[in-house]
């Protein structure tokens, strides 16, 4: 009876001496998985910091070199007359409606003429 036991020992010692290897092996595991992970996402967070930052430092830039455009051209001044044709027909216009006299306006298209 005695060696009964005997022979079961040495098994039992493996079976525990392998699965005190294969916890060990999984907890070390997870924690190089968990270091990479996290030396991953500082990494990454970092990258996000530089992107940002590049992106910030880009819009300064651009704000900095923003010339304002010249302000618009103010819209071309209208003749002071207009032209000779609108301006003759409106002399013809107030002589028909008896507001010109004849003389009024031979004199009046006669200065239109020669200015």
């Amino acid at each position: 009876m005695l060696r009964r036991r005997m022979v079961g020992r040495p098994l039992v010692r493996a079976a525990v001496g392998t699965a005190v290897i294969a916890g060990t092996a999984t907890a070390v595991g997870g924690a190089v998985s968990h270091h990479q992970q996290s030396k991953y996402d500082q990494q990454a967070y970092e990258q996000q910091q530089q992107q940002y930052i590049e992106q910030q430092m880009a819009a300064d830039q651009q704000q900095q070199a923003y010339v304002p455009p010249p302000p618009a051209a103010p819209a071309p001044a209208s003749p002071a007359q207009p032209d000779l044709t609108a301006r003759l027909q409106q002399l013809a216009q107030l002589h028909d409606s008896g507001i010109l006299t004849d003389e009024e306006f031979a004199a009046a298209k006669q200065k239109l003429l020669t200015s």
